[in-house]
């Protein structure tokens, strides 16, 4: 930890360090306590110290050691606290360190600086200790016993009702059928049962219909997609770069469908962990290992001109180690950036040890191939190749181009002698497609580049010519007619998908500290390595690599991966985390509601091979998931917020599940898993405020069955996301996001009202009904049932019986308004009638028990 802050020790308590020594417990500590804690900046070349055991203090700062034993004369850490040498006195402000204390410290130093810390048998520092909860071994608790042994179907419910015994409260009785299997259907696929699959779970009498059907949802292709998305956050995954120029990432889904496919294939998640973290690294890695690290790949990319490409190559870095913290280890190391973690026991010196993994990575797109598309892009791909050599000859490219690319390596080795053509190098700087970058390709000679190579600086040469020689020439050459024909003539032959992956540099320099978190300042040279206050991670050979810390992370001496797994799995199906602060396990986050429940249900994880499935089917066939939602009154002032899990909590739908539900109630959803993001309609004027949008046209809304595709496949533009995923809180995929927020704002109301998606299916509702049901009552009934997986109360029904006629009677006398909300007329029905229904629709379409999981 940085001396400029309070040192490491201040965070673990003294009994922990041993049999302390009485000069360094009683009289230095206390000293360094008071009189260092006010120090942030004042002695930068100190910075880097721990003084929590002995070695890594005597290892120094930055540059070098400040303490030298027998001889405090010499220790810098003497001459920063009485002002010697020149050097600031410190702490700069306040108190400073009276002549007796500074003559502890030398009389401390001058008898051998005694710690109280140790030194591990091989000379190397002992790892700090902590008594925080957290960074404790997983224990494997026995279910305890209970006062209602009846209640309970699994242990799960031993812990829950065993916390209610202590609190004197009683557990809430069984949610009813139906609601109980809209939940889990909800929950398990994000979809609601169809009125076929709930007349037919009600019909179902066995003792075990419950279990059966979680087995079924458990098996169906729409569960990777339900648990993807909460994955996906986590990964900050989108469809562009962010920052000003914000590119469409075209290939970024294939990280998705990965995602996808490997919770419907039960991949073990310790699996999931290391292809993801490295699946690069793996001995004889495949494709689809490969295509795993795009994990590391949803960080932002910045291509604006005159940036510093270093800066962004940090910033890349130092995202990818902040969310590896946060995802797998729940820690936000991120705060010790710049500085040692304020409450956390995690210096500067971790954080970059951790850093220190990610920062070789190189950025490299590879074929990706799906099934069935390798044959038509073989018998294809000479005549496509033919073609657009064709088009290049005819608009002169090979000679414009040659020239081009001398003119550039000129511009390039004489800055600032022609700023146009510093412009357009600087522009070239910007390409990075496939992990090629402009300038690697530019200088490999033309007869040694691959086709791939050529490709890509071709079509920059063409795109971009107009930085160089200026908007006139470049019209004048019609090469922004032959870029739409060279875009046109690859979109229309097949080709292949192509997915973003990373490699490990092999002559990347080495890793340092930065000061105060500037990437430019360079500090100590750090090693790959984990936090000191984990257990340690073993190398498998040499220098520790990605690979390693994949497998240190899913280690089972490693007590925190199992335990935030679990909790962000339990936190989709109860609202809330067993520690709510599921992004924070450190000592500022919340403690674990039910702690032996934790603990049970990460050694059990573990023991089950790390089955997602199988975690999922324990937690959603116990009793404490099947309890009915509705508030009881005597728990409002014990238990406000649910943490005793005394009831289900009623949780809001996920952004994305709001649409999928309309639309599926509608009939218009395509079930389609997997696949290309798409564009279904928005407003308009929301992809005009993207910079340099060129109006609506930069949002093509898609076509057919891709107009109503589940909102997992929404294209995710970071600069100009879509506007209904926004409103009801998606996150920005700009960090990661491990729980989502839940707002509730007027936006949302008319967003449900107005949005062009909810008006079309409200009306493709109303038509759905009128097909299939002969009668205004019957219709009513599939409406409900359709929409709210019940039949409507004598209630309701009284009032759509009153609110109907008068509706149709308005729009009779608007024939206008009728057509808009009823664009077809429909044997039997007329035109004020439907619109009517429609109108009936909306309604359902925007109740909250229509976005709310119960």
């Amino acid at each position: 930890m940085r001396l400029g802050w309070a040192v490491s020790f201040l965070f673990v308590p003294v009994s922990l360090f041993g049999q302390a020594k009485v000069d360094f417990t009683a009289d230095v500590q206390p000293i360094l306590k008071k009189r260092c804690e006010g120090c942030h900046g004042a002695a930068q070349q100190m910075s880097g110290v721990r003084f929590d055991h002995r070695d890594a203090a005597l290892a120094g700062g930055y540059s070098g050691p400040v303490i030298l034993p027998g001889k405090s004369a010499e220790s810098k850490l003497i001459q920063r606290v009485s002002g010697t040498k020149g050097m600031m006195v410190m702490p700069p402000s306040g108190p400073r360190l009276s002549p007796e204390e500074i003559g502890v410290l030398r009389t401390w130093i001058d008898s051998g600086a005694a710690w109280s810390g140790a030194t591990v048998a091989d000379g190397s520092p002992a790892k700090a200790r902590h008594s925080h909860w957290a960074f404790q071994p997983i224990a494997s608790p026995q279910p305890p016993s209970v006062s209602n042994s009846a209640w309970v179907r699994n242990p799960v419910d031993n812990f829950v009702l065993s916390r209610l015994d202590k609190e004197h409260i009683a557990p809430s009785p069984e949610a009813d059928k139906r609601t109980l299997y809209r939940r889990v259907s909800l929950d398990l696929i994000g979809l609601q049962p169809t009125p076929e699959e709930m007349r037919a779970f009600l019909s179902d009498k066995r003792p075990d219909a419950y279990e059966k059907a979680v087995d079924r949802l458990l098996s169906s292709p729409h569960f990777g997609e339900r648990i993807a998305r909460p994955w996906l956050d986590r990964a900050r995954y989108a469809d562009s770069d962010g920052y000003e120029k914000d590119w469409v990432r075209p290939f970024a889904w294939r990280y998705r469908q990965w995602v996808i496919d490997a919770f419907n294939n039960d991949m073990p998640f310790d699996q999931f962990t290391i292809k993801q973290v490295a699946g690069d690294l793996l001995p004889n890695a495949s494709i689809d290992d490969r295509i795993a690290t795009g994990f590391h790949r949803n960080t932002l990319t910045n291509r604006e001109g005159g940036i510093d490409n270093n800066q962004f190559r940090f910033e890349a870095a130092i995202d990818r180690a902040n969310t590896i913290a946060a995802t797998w280890m729940g820690l936000t190391m991120g705060c010790a950036q710049c500085h040692d973690h304020k409450y956390d026991p995690i210096s500067q010196k971790d954080y970059y040890q951790l850093f220190a993994f990610v920062d070789k990575i190189n950025e490299a797109d590879i074929d990706a191939p799906l099934p069935g598309e390798i044959g038509p892009y073989i018998k294809s791909r000479d005549e496509y190749r033919a073609k657009r050599r064709a088009l290049l000859d005819q608009y002169k490219v090979p000679q414009l181009q040659a020239d081009w690319e001398r003119q550039m390596l000129e511009a390039s080795a004489n800055p600032g002698k022609r700023t146009d053509w510093d412009l357009a190098w600087d522009c070239l700087l910007k390409l990075t497609e496939g992990g090629d970058d402009g300038e690697k390709i530019m200088r490999i000679p033309l007869d040694k580049r691959t086709e791939r190579e050529r490709d890509i600086l071709t079509n920059h040469f063409v795109r971009n010519y107009h930085f160089a020689v200026g908007q006139k020439v470049y019209k004048e050459l019609k090469l922004d007619e032959l870029d739409k024909k060279l875009k046109e003539l690859y979109e229309h032959y097949p080709q292949l998908s192509r997915a973003m992956t990373v490699t490990d540099s092999q002559s990347a320099p080495p890793s340092h500290l930065r000061v105060r978190g500037d990437y430019r300042t360079l500090g100590i040279e750090v090693k790959p390595n984990t936090p000191t206050v984990l257990p340690p991670m073993t190398a498998t050979s040499g220098a520790a690599n990605r690979l390693d810390l994949a497998k240190w992370l899913v280690s089972p001496e490693n007590p925190l991966t199992a335990r935030v797994t679990v909790n962000w799995i339990w936190q989709e199906f109860f609202g809330r985390g067993i520690v709510k602060t599921t992004d924070d396990f450190g000592t500022r986050g919340e403690k674990p509601s039910h702690p032996e429940l934790l603990d049970w249900l990460a050694s059990k994880f573990v023991e089950d091979g790390w089955s997602v499935k199988q975690l999922v089917r324990n937690i959603v066939t116990s009793e404490t998931y099947r309890q009915s939602s509705k508030v009881r009154p005597e728990l409002q002032s014990k238990d406000p917020d649910n943490a005793l899990l005394a009831r289900q909590t009623r949780v809001r739908l996920p952004a994305e599940l709001i649409r999928d539900e309309a639309l599926h109630a509608s009939g218009l959803l395509s079930l389609k898993v997997g696949g290309k993001s798409v564009k279904p309609p928005q407003p308009s004027g929301v992809a005009s405020l993207a910079y340099g949008a060129k109006g609506d046209d930069s949002w093509t809304e898609s076509k057919g069955e891709d107009r109503y595709r589940r909102g997992l496949y929404i294209h995710f533009q970071r600069a100009t996301p879509y506007p209904l995923l926004m409103n009801f809180d998606a996150p920005k995929a700009v960090v990661a996001q491990c729980k989502r927020e839940q707002s509730n704002t007027a936006l949302q109301a008319l967003n449900l009202l107005n949005d062009p998606v909810f008006v079309e299916a409200a009306t493709a509702l109303a038509y759905r009904v009128i097909s299939e049901a002969p009668d205004a009552k019957a219709r009513l009934g599939s409406m409900f049932e359709y929409a709210l997986n019940r039949p409507p109360t004598p209630g309701e029904l009284d009032k759509f019986r009153t609110s109907i006629p008068r509706l149709q009677s308005m729009y009779e006398g608007d024939a206008r308004a009728a057509k808009q909300l009823a664009p077809a007329e429909l044997p039997g029905i007329t035109r004020a009638e439907t619109a009517a229904l429609v109108n009936a629709a909306t309604v359902l379409l925007n109740v909250d028990e229509f976005i709310t999981k119960e």
